[in-house]
């Protein structure tokens, strides 16, 4: 653990970047969180003890812990060292993503979607996020069933938990005076808590559109982004997020990975047709032994066919993410 003059010199200077951060993100009001010592979490994570690591990402690990009675997660990001040994590729901008990470969730902290940030340690090189903490469960685990021991979410939880996140991205899309692109949608991004409620996590790669324009050029890159109008050029607008719900819609509908859809299939951009024939063909076997209702296959060739347009190539042809959560609940409506 650094020293006591070190540990105050990188509180004064990660609160500052903190809070020029709020004012550029228009974080004008007071933010509930809490100010963590690195002691206090050190202790509350056993020392960052690895068997407490329940989650990776890229640039940061999530752990369980336990502070005051009550349990939490805490998300270590990387340091400025370790991200330009790691990801020598994004070696711009990417020592501000705690910063972007905090100040867009204290935006976004009244949906109930959202995962809720309760306060955060300044005395290290990189702060550490803390968060609430029910189950640490992510939609990995729930909807593709990562565990042998979990059973899969039943198709009307599936339906549901869609139009929920499409309504969290949507009002990151609306809610505020410039549009907020999430910019890293996938399911290890979203956690569930005890009532099986969808959490929206991770707004580190989140990007405001300006004032009066409509598209922002990305100069520091997320490779969670397949979109072609972002893999060609860099061009971020809320389509982006749009298209990336398309796969994740697609990997909640068929309860499998990217990975395993693609699995056989050649090139990424082939097996659109592929998946669709083999998902159908998956419901209609499930319809026959009696697993599912007949009335389903509506619902869920509908939801294909929305999974379909929001990955459309061309971007003036994917509906908005507020049209998407119309859909999505008119799918939910449609059997009784």
């Amino acid at each position: 653990m650094l020293g006591k003059v070190e540990r105050e010199k990188l509180f004064v200077e990660n609160g500052s970047i903190l809070l020029e951060k709020l004012i550029a993100c228009g974080s004008s009001r007071s933010i509930p969180i809490r100010s963590f010592s690195i002691k206090e979490l050190l202790k509350a994570t056993n020392n960052f003890d690895p068997h407490l690591l329940f989650h990776k990402d890229g640039f940061f690990q999530w752990y369980n812990g336990s502070f005051e009675d009550r349990f939490i997660s805490v998300k270590k990001y990387y340091t400025k060292r370790e991200f330009k040994e790691a990801h020598r590729e994004f070696s711009k901008g990417i020592p501000d993503l705690p910063f972007t990470d905090m100040a867009i969730c204290a935006k976004m902290c009244a949906h109930k979607n959202v995962l809720k940030l309760i306060g955060c340690c300044l005395e290290t090189p990189s702060p550490v996020l803390v968060y609430e903490s029910d189950e640490n469960r992510t939609l990995s685990d729930r909807i593709l069933a990562s565990n042998p021991q979990d059973r899969p979410m039943p198709w009307t939880s599936r339906l549901k938990v869609a139009r929920e996140i499409a309504h969290a991205i949507a009002y990151l899309h609306t809610a505020f005076s410039r549009p907020i692109v999430h910019g890293n949608i996938k399911p290890g991004n979203i956690f569930f808590d005890q009532r099986d409620i969808p959490k929206l996590s991770d707004f580190s790669m989140c990007i405001e559109i300006p004032e009066g324009e409509i598209e922002v050029i990305d100069l520091v890159g997320s490779r969670c982004i397949t979109c072609p109008y972002y893999i060609g050029a860099g061009i971020v607008t809320e389509k982006t997020d749009v298209h990336s719900f398309g796969y994740l819609l697609l990997e909640i509908v068929a309860g499998k990975s990217l990975r395993d859809l693609c699995r056989g299939t050649g090139y990424f951009t082939n097996w659109q047709d592929y998946t669709r024939t083999n998902i159908v063909k998956n419901v209609e076997s499930a319809i026959q032994a009696g697993e599912v209702e007949a009335g389903l296959k509506q619902q869920l060739q509908a939801s294909m066919e929305l999974s379909r347009i929001c990955r459309d190539e061309n971007p003036e042809s994917r509906p908005t993410m507020v049209d998407v959560t119309k859909e999505l609940r008119r799918i939910e409506r449609s059997i009784p």
